[in-house]
Formats: structure tokens, sequence, C-alpha cells
């Protein structure tokens, strides 16, 4: 008598998870070289160094941005006031400079008002049990009116010198793969990346196992915070004079960069660093083929605001299943 054969009807199943599951993780990567083809096409092919120039300047502040906002998205969390920290971290950055003269102390600065802002964050969420959005709402007013406060009156700050000696792409990129590196070595090798997605997938078991939210949205907030302070230096270099736009449209440009670097809102076991660059990338190049097609800056948003929600849409018809209770 003849065994029944149930290998065709255990492996097809199997096949279309796994076909599936490629498709999804090679979207981000085929999204980014789609912009980058319709870049080339709006441009008519003329694309010189000094377009690619611009194109690196300006995903180097997101990206970088991007990559300490990981940490708290994996958490499944988020940080609406990281523009408004970027502002007042590269004026804090801006009048330490224009007292010493100094690069090194600005850079410091920079990066010191970032943390802050990000340890500010964390403590209002983790120690007084906040919801993100409750205390980074908060932070966000906050910030905006000692931006006011900076400025007294003022439209602007300006920097009392030149940063045309280390104005240069080595500058930014040594900064950007040098932070890429250590966020990926923290996210991939060691215990805060992994607790990070065990409580963003599932913080009541996570809280069980003994893993500390506190100290987890401590660490985050404050990593995001460093990599604030290092875009608000880079923002300076691009640009010494700083106003009350400076910032205004990282905090969604993030948000959305994130999301089409295939990296899930709800953070968890699918978050990655990696979506950040891609992301980082994809956000600069879309930014450029809308500027290049004559698109305002309203304009702009809504179609940004509109892709997301896709992006969202499609990414949940393959998380939607698989997230563990929440």
């Amino acid at each position: 008598m003849e065994k029944p054969i149930f290998k065709n009807v255990e492996v097809e199943p199997r096949k279309k998870r796994l076909n599936r599951k490629k498709i999804f993780e090679s979207a981000p990567f085929i999204g980014l070289i789609g912009l980058f083809i319709a870049y080339f096409s709006v441009t008519g092919g003329n694309i010189s160094f000094y377009n690619l120039e611009i194109l690196i300047n300006q995903s180097v502040i997101l990206t970088v941005v991007a990559i300490g906002a990981v940490f708290i998205f994996s958490l499944g969390s988020f940080d609406i006031s990281l523009g408004a920290s970027m502002a007042v971290s590269g004026m804090l950055g801006v009048m330490v400079f224009n007292e010493t003269e100094s690069f090194g102390l600005m850079f410091l600065s920079c990066i010191f008002a970032g943390g802050v802002v990000g340890m500010v964050n964390s403590l209002l969420s983790a120690i007084f049990n906040l919801p993100a959005f409750v205390s980074t709402i908060a932070m966000l007013s906050i910030l905006t009116s000692l931006v006011d406060i900076i400025l007294d009156g003022n439209t602007n700050i300006s920097l009392a010198g030149s940063t045309m000696a280390i104005d240069n792409l080595v500058v930014k990129l040594v900064i950007l793969i040098g932070f890429f590196a250590i966020a990926f070595y923290l996210f991939n090798k060691t215990a805060v990346g992994r607790k990070n997605k065990f409580l963003g997938s599932n913080p009541v078991a996570g809280s069980q196992t003994g893993i500390s939210i506190v100290k987890q949205t401590i660490y985050s907030f404050c990593f995001s915070g460093v990599g604030v302070g290092l875009a608000a230096f880079l923002t300076i270099l691009r640009a010494p004079t700083l106003s009350k736009s400076t910032g205004g449209s990282i905090g969604m440009d993030v948000l959305i960069a994130i999301v089409f670097g295939g990296m899930s809102v709800s953070g968890g076991a699918r978050s990655k660093i990696g979506a950040s660059i891609v992301g980082g990338l994809s956000i600069t190049v879309l930014n450029q083929v809308l500027l290049v097609l004559g698109a305002s800056f309203g304009m702009t948003q809504l179609i940004k605001g509109v892709m997301f929600l896709a992006v969202v849409f499609v990414a949940s018809l393959n998380y939607r299943t698989k997230l563990l209770p929440r």
C-alpha cells in the first residue's frame, strides 16, 4: 500500500511564505533604485558632482538623526521633538563658537545639548510613566519657546566665522560612517539592541523577564539625542545661519525614512539599523525629484504623507498576523 505524499502540500505554502518575505525585505532597495532612476530621468541624465554633493549633504543630516531614532522606534515609541531639539542644539553650538571660536567646543556643545534633551524626554516617558507622544509634545513646545528666547526677537542667529576649513564631504562621511558603526554594533551585537527588540515586540513579556523598560528608554533617547547633536553640527557646517525653521521637517522626514527603509512603525523584532540608511537616501532623492519637478513645500509634504500611509498599509499586510499581542 502506497504512503500518501504530503511533500507538495507542506512545501508549497512554505515556499510562498519565503518568497513573500524576500519581496518585502527587498522592497526598500527596489524603491530606492526606482527613486534614483526617477531622479536620473527628471534631470535629463545630467547628474554632476555638484548634484551628488547636494544629495550627500542633505542625506547625511537626515540619516544621522534616523540612525539614533531607530533605537526609539524599536521600542515601539517615537519622538516628534527631534527637529526642535536639533534647532536648539545647533543654536547652542553657534553661541559657544561665537564666544570661544572653537569648532571642537561647538561640536561637543551640540552633542551635549542633544543628549540632555534626549535624557529629559526619557525621564518624562519612563520615570513618570507618560506616553511618548505626551512627553515629546510637551518637549516640542518647550524647545520651540527656547528657540524664541535664544533668538530674542531676531529672525536668525549666525556663526561669527567661516566653516570652510571643515565643511567638506570627508568630515561629513566620517561622522556618518562612525556613528552608524557604533549604532550597528550596539543594536546588533550587544544586549541593548536585543532588549529593545524584545520590549518593542511585547513590553509585558519583556519586563517579566527582568528587562528594565526605564533603562532601555533612557539608553535609546540619549543615543538618539547624540544623533540629533551630530546632525545639528552638520547643519551648522552646511548653513551657518539658523532660524526658527531649522529642522522644521526633520521629525516627519525621519518617521517616513525609517518606514521607507523597511522597518515597522511598531518596532519589535523586525527593527533594523540599516533602515535608516536606505530610508534616509530614499527621502533625500524623493525630495530632489519633487524639487526638480517644481513641487511646492506643501505639495511635497502631502506627497510624502500619502506615500508614508501607503507604505505602512502595505507593510501591515505582512506584519498584521505575525505581531505578538502588546
